[in-house]
């Protein structure tokens, strides 16, 4: 299997579509897209046809993982997760695998202690 195409998301030859889709040299475009700052990569996300669909990471600029989720078709799907600076796990929200739909959410403060707990159908 071919290795997918990675691009800069700073690239000139990047742009949008009025449909909001992703385009590369004026195509749609499949592969990976990273995004740097001060040399830090801070941002990978995989990309089908100009919208997001794959795995998308995030980095805090000391290269500490900030975020993680899966994306289908530019909504998220299964569990998302985000870390405080500290590593600590900030939060963990379930997407629906059909239509994206927020399902639960759990947030915790740096310490690890809880802070909020939702699921759909709760009153």
């Amino acid at each position: 299997m071919a290795e997918a195409e990675r691009i800069n998301i700073d690239d000139p030859e990047v742009d949008m579509d009025l449909g909001q889709r992703l385009l590369y040299r004026g195509k749609l475009f499949t592969g990976e897209v990273e995004e740097y700052l001060g040399g830090a990569r801070v941002s990978l996300e995989s990309y089908v046809e100009g919208l997001p669909d794959g795995p998308a990471w995030e980095w805090y600029k000391n290269g500490t993982l900030e975020s993680e989720m899966t994306v289908r078709k530019g909504r998220a799907v299964g569990v998302a997760k985000r870390w405080h600076p500290n590593g600590v796990l900030a939060s963990e929200r379930t997407f629906s695998d059909d239509n994206g739909a927020m399902l639960s959410v759990r947030e915790w403060d740096e310490n690890g202690q809880p802070t909020k707990s939702w699921s759909k159908g709760e009153s």
